[in-house]
């Protein structure tokens, strides 16, 4: 299995530079032609899997999402945030992880994302609000909220507008947050998953009278 070796600098800026310009640097370090996922988590470093999740939550940014893609994409979330919940490293296997992928069009479509990603950066200061960033329990806390707005993404409420939509913002809100160590992020994520959980009680309370009225009228 290759991997990049970074210097102390070259982690240093990956770890200290604004979320736009992380991926600009990653940009100028991948290889011209071929690349692998294993190469491109050492470019990136801790926050590859971060980066991840804001990927995948970008596509439910939208009224109504495609039917099955938030319990796909959803499952992966999860998964990332049970790994760092126990600060494992995650497994990938070797077919999916040293397989070669073609770093032009990966570096093209990086270079789309930017404008998403410096549209984020807009709502995100680092170390605001560090008592929500830092500490042990914090991190616990906050690795526990991601995991339940990967959960909340996977209800099967996807044909319902704005169901996948609050807890993606959450996912975004949180992954910023924790890579830009930025706690009105953070606190903006638990607020998205409040507002999640209100929004599913209001369908499933809703759901259960509609049901309780239809029994009646066949009564």
């Amino acid at each position: 299995m290759n991997h990049i070796d970074l210097t102390q600098n070259e982690e240093s800026e990956l770890q200290t530079e604004s979320l736009g310009e992380k991926i600009e640097l990653i940009i100028e370090k991948m290889p011209p032609a071929e690349v692998t996922l294993v190469e491109i988590m050492d470019i990136v470093g801790a926050d590859s899997l971060m980066l991840l999740t804001i990927f995948l939550s970008l596509v439910f940014l939208v009224p109504i999402s495609i039917p099955g893609v938030s319990t796909v994409f959803g499952s992966g979330i999860l998964l990332i945030g049970i790994t760092r919940l126990f600060a494992r490293k995650l497994w990938l296997p070797n077919i999916i992880a040293n397989r070669k992928l073609s770093a032009v069009k990966l570096r093209e479509g990086f270079k789309r994302a930017l404008v998403w990603l410096h549209r984020l950066e807009k709502i995100s200061r680092p170390r605001r609000l560090p008592g929500l960033t830092t500490g042990r329990f914090m991190m616990f806390l906050n690795n526990l909220s991601f995991i339940l707005a990967a959960v909340l993404l996977m209800a099967p409420f996807g044909f319902i507008p704005f169901s996948n939509t609050l807890p993606a913002l959450a996912l975004i809100f949180l992954s910023v947050g924790m890579m830009q160590n930025d706690g009105g992020s953070i606190l903006l994520g638990y607020l998205s998953n409040i507002a999640t959980i209100i929004y599913f009680g209001f369908l499933i309370a809703g759901g259960g009278l509609s049901i309780r009225e239809l029994l009646q009228l066949l009564n």
